[in-house]
């Protein structure tokens, strides 16, 4: 785990590397990609609540066929 004396070398070695400006929007273009992230799992997750809504709410959905060939005799098992 990193102490708070390694985080002060680890963010002023940066400052020095980037500049302040560069730092900057190496910040805001990583929380922009974090927010957008975060948006898509949202998104994904709402479209997949509505699709399984929408398969239990279906009145067309049928149960499925255990219909099965034996030899030349068919049967059901119902």
């Amino acid at each position: 785990m990193l102490g708070m004396r390694e985080l002060i070398v680890i963010l002023v070695i940066a400052l020095l590397v980037f500049g302040t400006k560069k730092l900057k929007n190496i910040g805001s273009d990583l929380g922009g990609a974090v927010k957008g992230f975060k948006d898509a799992m949202k998104d994904g997750e709402r479209i997949q609540d509505a699709e399984n809504d929408k398969q239990l709410k279906s009145p067309d959905a049928k149960d499925a066929d255990f219909t099965t060939v034996t030899g030349d005799k068919t049967s059901n098992k119902s």
